[in-house]
C-alpha cells in the first residue's frame, strides 16, 4: 500500500484564490480525499476507482449551489485545478484511467 504524496497540496490554486470560500474548497477536497483513501488502501480495479471517482466528481456537483450562494462558482480556474489535482492523484498511483473519463460525471 501507498502513501499519497505527502509535499502534494490538495487544490492549492482555489486555497489561494480568495474567489473560492476556503470552506467550499475544503468539500471539494474531502471528496478527492475519497478516492485518495481507496487508493491507499491497495485498490487498482479500475473499476472500483472509477465509480469512487464518479461519486467523488458528482459531490462536487452538489456543492455548485453552495458556491453560488457564497458569490463563487465552478469555473475555469477551479475545473483546471480540479482535473489536474485527480490527474495527479490518479499518476500518483498508477492508475491508468484518462482525465477525461476521471471526471465524466461533471456539470462544471
Amino acid at each position: 500500500m501507498k502513501a499519497f504524496d505527502p509535499n502534494y497540496k490538495l487544490l492549492d490554486e482555489m486555497y489561494q484564490d480568495d474567489y473560492y470560500p476556503a470552506f467550499l474548497v475544503d468539500k471539494v477536497k474531502d471528496e478527492l480525499q475519497k478516492v485518495i483513501d481507496l487508493l491507499e488502501s491497495g485498490e487498482t480495479d479500475i473499476e472500483v476507482v472509477q465509480e469512487t471517482l464518479d461519486e467523488a466528481v458528482c459531490g462536487i456537483n452538489d456543492l455548485q449551489e453552495e458556491f453560488d450562494e457564497n458569490d463563487s462558482e465552478i469555473e475555469t480556474v477551479a475545473r483546471d485545478c480540479i482535473g489536474v489535482t485527480v490527474a495527479y492523484i490518479l499518476e500518483w498511483f498508477g492508475i491508468p484511467i484518462d482525465i477525461e473519463e476521471a471526471i465524466r460525471e461533471r456539470d462544471w
